[in-house]
């Protein structure tokens, strides 16, 4: 066992197999995800030999290998009690308070939807595009339209099988049973009004939500909660030789009886209990009743409890012609694009800028799962600022006792619901202008808070310090990996390559990298090695480094356009130069003056020709301070 040792001191390190929750690996990294990071041994880990750095990067614990990373994780897991990628049981949460509860229902929803949010954002879209070819005269038969609505919005009318797989993996319960008790909730016939009224199972009513469970989220959940449960307990009383069925069909049994027994009449009377006591309040005063109304619709429509309501606006408008609950909560979709909106424009993030934009549009078009589960709901506070701006356009309406006039149209859409059949009037402009003001409230107050971080950047190491990147010493019993490290070129601020000004630089298309804003108008070498290239308008040097890898210092961007005005080299293409060698002086306020970023990209250019390239995490850099470590 080549590495046993390393794996031995790595697993210690860690604060020993008691104090690791689960362990996977990815090119160069193990990835820890730990009980408590504060057990870890952080400086003994950065002074290992085989081991290049140690770092914290959200919720993981990551220990920097390099290429040899796949056989020490192979004789890490056994240590662990771990097979492969297998999580162990997750720690339990400590509960004290409402907080902690919503806090750890937010975080289960989080990662629950998170393997959907691509195909989702996706079929946001799809709907938006079916309800704009409805808009344009395209009948609701037409197969064309048929066809993009069924792709769009097959995802949200199955949901509960989707989340049946994403539960079972988080729970840790057969994927395929799990899909199986999804199935049956949503099973067609359940839905019919001779089994919602005379159904029984052994003599006990079998109580249906009044709109089934077709696009809910928390029924499924519980059902699988549930079902991790159950199944665990007949694996370990059912003999081998039969378990193989027989516990899917305990599992599949137990859990869906219970789930339907115990589900169904929570759902079906707090929704009517919900829908009884809002109409009431309606009745007593309209605009707190709106305000409570629109607020918690995202949040009643999570766990399945709108349908309380939804009866009694389609009796009203069959009885009366119109309905004043339903009409005051309709333009929430637009609070929620109003705070995507911004989201799109705040956010470092380019994965969550890639959601945010196909969520937006559906929004527009009240579509709001893919905006809720894949971006505002795991931020929590714009979630919440969401739910307050549909709140104020809420109580605006309630105030009016806007009407509608029929029911089904959602986002820009809904505009028609309130047109009576006597022309565009008085409830057609109110709701106008709630829609409005729902999306002002939605932008307004999201400008105002700091945009939550929700995925690591690969780029980003995190809890990164100067004694990370320390080179050991080349004469070593145990050497796993090389590493070269690159100083800084500059004085000045350290930026994210990922928010460099520049696409072509913040993709990482050009390299992996990090980037200086210059407080100081000097470049010295980074690093021992040959002046490969200086560009004729002198505001680019590029260096092999004597171990081979190729680096690109450019000063500014765009600043191409000057034509090496204000750019004055001391070094020419040929030149060996050692670490700290003045390379390049340049004028920083005549630059500035002139228009020109200052951002400074220091990429390795070869970055494939390597298995990671790593920025260190710090505000301010002198010349000569570590600033990339490349991992060979």
């Amino acid at each position: 066992m080549k590495y046993e040792k390393l794996s031995k001191d790595i697993v210690e390190a860690v604060g020993g197999k008691e104090n690791v929750v689960s362990l996977h690996h990815c090119v160069t990294r193990l990835r820890f995800k730990l009980k408590s990071n504060d057990k870890a041994d952080m400086e003994r880990l950065k002074k290992m030999d085989g081991v290049a750095t140690a770092l914290i990067s959200g919720e993981q614990f990551q220990v920097v290998i390099g290429n040899h990373v796949a056989d020490v994780f192979a004789e890490v897991s056994p240590l662990l009690g771990l097979n492969g990628d297998v999580k162990k049981d997750e720690p339990k949460r400590e509960i004290k308070n409402i907080k902690d509860v919503l806090n750890l229902l937010i975080d289960v929803l989080s990662k629950l939807f998170q393997p959907m949010l691509g195909v989702m954002a996706a079929a946001g879209m799809l709907k938006g595009i079916a309800a704009i070819l409805l808009s344009l005269g395209v009948l609701n038969t037409d197969g064309t339209y048929l066809a993009i609505q069924a792709a769009g919005d097959g995802l949200f009318q199955l949901l509960p099988v989707f989340l049946a797989w994403t539960s079972a993996n988080y729970f840790g319960m057969n994927g395929f049973t799990a899909i199986a008790v999804a199935a049956g909730l949503i099973y067609p016939s359940l839905g019919t009004m001779e089994l919602f009224n005379k159904a029984h199972f052994l003599g006990i009513p079998i109580v249906i939500p009044a709109g089934g469970y077709v696009s809910t989220v928390m029924p499924i959940i519980f059902s699988v909660w549930l079902g991790s449960h159950v199944e665990k307990l007949f694996k370990k009383i059912v003999p081998a030789m039969v378990r193989t069925f027989l516990v899917p069909f305990f599992t599949l049994l137990i859990t869906y009886i219970l789930s339907l027994l115990v589900i169904g009449p929570v759902i079906s009377n707090a929704s009517a209990a919900l829908g009884t006591g809002l109409t009431a309040l309606y009745n007593l005063n309209s605009t707190i009743a709106g305000g409570l109304l629109a607020g918690l619709w995202m949040v009643m429509v999570m766990f399945g409890l709108h349908w309380g309501l939804v009866p009694i606006a389609m009796n009203n408008v069959a009885t009366l012609g119109y309905d004043t609950i339903i009409g005051s909560l309709m333009a929430h979709s637009f609070a929620l694009l109003g705070v995507l909106l911004v989201i799109i424009l705040k956010t470092k993030e380019q994965k969550v800028k890639d959601l945010s934009i196909p969520a937006a549009f559906s929004a527009l078009f009240g579509v709001t799962e893919p905006g809720i589960y894949g971006v505002t709901l795991p931020m929590k506070i714009p979630f919440i600022i969401a739910c307050i701006s549909a709140a104020i356009g809420g109580a605006i309406g309630g105030f009016f006792k806007m009407k509608t006039y029929t029911i089904g149209a959602l986002g820009l859409f809904s505009l028609s619901s309130y047109i009576p059949k006597e022309g565009i009037g008085r409830d057609f402009y109110i709701y106008s202008a709630v829609c409005l003001i729902s999306l002002i409230f939605g932008i307004i107050l999201t400008m105002f808070v700091k945009i939550p971080k929700l995925y690591e950047d690969e780029n980003v190491t995190g809890n990164t310090d100067e004694k990370q990147v320390d080179k050991k010493p080349e004469n070593t019993e145990n050497k796993m990996l090389e590493k070269e490290v690159v100083y800084s070129p500059l004085k000045g601020t350290i930026k994210k390559l990922s928010e460099a000004e520049d696409e072509a630089f913040a993709s990482g298309a050009l390299g992996k990298g990090a980037a200086v804003v210059p407080t100081e108008g000097k470049v010295v070498a980074p690093t021992d090695g040959t002046i490969v290239t200086l560009f004729p308008t002198n505001h680019a040097i590029a260096i092999e480094t004597d171990s081979g890898a190729e680096l690109l210092i450019h000063v500014g961007l765009d600043t191409v356009q000057l034509d090496g005005k204000y750019f004055y080299p001391k070094v020419k293409e040929g030149d060996k130069v050692k670490k700290g060698d003045l390379m390049l002086e340049f004028d920083i306020d005549e630059i500035k003056k002139a228009g020109y970023v200052l951002t400074t990209p220091v990429i390795v250019t070869n970055t494939d020709e390597f298995l990671d390239v790593i920025e260190i995490d710090k505000e301010n850099i002198e010349f000569g301070e570590k600033l990339i470590t490349i991992v060979k």
